[in-house]
């Protein structure tokens, strides 16, 4: 019978995971990004992130919310408005996301805007 090839010590940390699973969820590395520039209103970070739905901007929020990442602030003035702004906690994700930012720039390709790539698609099919 074969062994396996994996050495004894090698675990997957759970904090790590549990961080990445966090981070790595569609959207939210996009809405920490943005929130690391600047305090933001909810427009603003729906305009600034292409395909997202309220609903799934919302979820994001809340769910960063109570991991202590981001903050809401409402305020009271007519109309009431909120912001969105990040943590100590959330603030410290700076050097991590900048360090995807830079890896980003150098290995990963760029998309075609949504609009090229259907009519790419609309002159393979005629």
């Amino acid at each position: 019978m074969k062994k396996d090839p994996s050495p004894p010590d090698l675990v997957l940390c759970g904090r790590f995971h549990k961080a990445i699973e966090l981070i790595g969820r569609r959207w939210t590395g996009a809405i920490v990004f943005l929130l690391l520039r600047s305090r933001c209103r909810f427009a603003a970070l729906r305009a600034a992130i292409p395909e997202i739905t309220d609903r799934m901007l919302s979820e994001r929020l809340q769910e960063l919310e109570r991991e202590g990442i981001v903050d809401r602030t409402v305020v009271p003035e007519t109309p009431v408005r909120v912001e969105y702004s990040l943590t100590k906690k959330g603030r410290a994700l700076a050097t991590a996301v900048e360090a995807m930012a830079s890896w980003a720039d150098r290995w990963v390709e760029p998309e075609e805007p949504k609009t090229a790539r259907k009519a790419a698609r609309r002159s393979r099919v005629a």
